[in-house]
């Protein structure tokens, strides 16, 4: 799941900004998000030639279907991908708060220059074509949650933060905002085509879906509740940003916070990639230097947002809201409503009723979390 990373560091901040009965939705949403991964599989049931996530908005509303479906899933990875930028210069600026470039007379601070330097390091990869290494390491991305998760759980149990009871019980103004990130941590629906079609026993699918959305409630529910009892409502947008740096807990948080984007950050954008050199087919076959030029401004272009609005909190509140609680509950609803009633396939009325009622909610989500987002994004700008 693309999101594990950055979602188990924000859920502490979505917890202080909803309050403890926030955590409903949370869980709420994990079984929606659960329900509907469901429906994606059952989409691809019915037609053997959907591959991927545009083919089933192609199967169900056409071509442009397809194209809906494409623009939510590249944006949601673009900006993802612009967060993983913002994160990594958040915490080595925290971990070197010294650290001060000066080019031509120009001085850039210290966040700035993080976000500029790991960009350049990761340009390289992204002007790979063949990313197969970075698909193994990535996929340690559970396990690398689990070692946040302990690495926060013994900083506070025993390196002195200790936890404390407090924090409001319903913050009714943070909930657009918790909501929205809460929402983020189930974005992975856009990947679970191409993790069925690579499952030869395609009939244990439904129990490693379960069982992959049960890990990572249980990994999000632990670290919000953790974190929000050693911080409070002083909670950073990512946890790691709390911890003590003299405490060997808090560096193997932030080290790992900081691997897991590296391995990550080329796959994401690596279908964007693919979407943007499809408009040049002639040039990007014949010129090697025209591929390199695109993947480079691509990556130039996160660099220019990520500098613009380094607000890692409100940045993935707004594409939760927007981008994942479209992909991840609308999407997959709408168009197994659509197919199922092309195929002819039986869908009683309470089911039915139950997947309107996520289209509806996640509605709601996109236009209340969206607005608080840009409200708080400008907030941030004016001051």
């Amino acid at each position: 799941m693309h999101s594990t990373g950055s979602g188990v560091l924000l859920v502490p901040y979505a917890l202080a900004s909803g309050g403890w009965l926030s955590l409903v939705l949370l869980l709420m949403l994990s079984m929606a998000a659960t329900y509907t991964s469901f429906l994606i599989k059952r989409c691809m049931e019915v037609d053997p030639s959907i591959k991927t996530y545009a083919n089933i908005g192609e199967h169900a509303f056409g071509n442009m279907g397809k194209i809906i479906v494409s623009i939510i899933l590249y944006n949601d990875l673009f900006m993802v991908d612009t967060g993983f930028l913002i994160l990594e210069g958040d915490n080595l600026h925290s971990l070197f708060p010294e650290v001060v470039i000066q080019v031509c007379g120009i001085t850039i601070d210290g966040k700035s220059s993080f976000i500029i330097i790991i960009a350049l390091l990761l340009l390289p990869s992204v002007w790979l074509d063949n990313l197969s290494i970075l698909a193994y390491i990535s996929a340690g991305g559970v396990l690398a949650s689990f070692l946040i998760l302990g690495s926060v759980f013994w900083v506070g149990a025993f390196d002195g933060v200790g936890f404390h009871p407090r924090g409001s019980l319903l913050n009714l103004k943070g909930i657009p905002t918790a909501v929205s990130l809460y929402m983020l941590c189930y974005a992975s629906h856009p990947v679970i085509p191409a993790l069925y079609t690579s499952m030869k026993k395609k009939r244990h699918f439904s129990k490693v879906l379960l069982l992959c959305f049960l890990l990572s409630t249980i990994i999000y529910v632990s670290m919000a509740v953790l974190g929000y009892l050693m911080f409070g409502p002083g909670v950073e947008s990512q946890v790691t940003l709390n911890l003590p740096r003299d405490k060997l807990g808090s560096r193997i948080a932030i080290y790992t916070t900081l691997i897991t984007p590296l391995a990550k950050y080329a796959l994401l954008l690596k279908p964007v990639v693919i979407s943007t050199e499809s408009w040049f087919p002639t040039h990007c076959q014949k010129k090697k230097q025209f591929k390199i030029f695109i993947r480079t401004t691509l990556v130039a272009t996160q660099v220019i947002v990520a500098l613009a609005l380094p607000f890692f909190g409100h940045i993935m509140s707004l594409v939760g809201a927007l981008f994942s609680a479209t992909a991840s509950l609308a999407i997959p609803c709408l168009c197994y409503l659509k197919i199922s009633r092309f195929n002819n396939l039986r869908l009683g009325i309470i089911e039915r009723l139950f997947i309107c009622s996520i289209v509806i909610l996640s509605v709601f989500i996109a236009v209340f979390g969206t607005y608080t987002s840009l409200l708080d994004i400008l907030g941030e700008i004016e001051h």
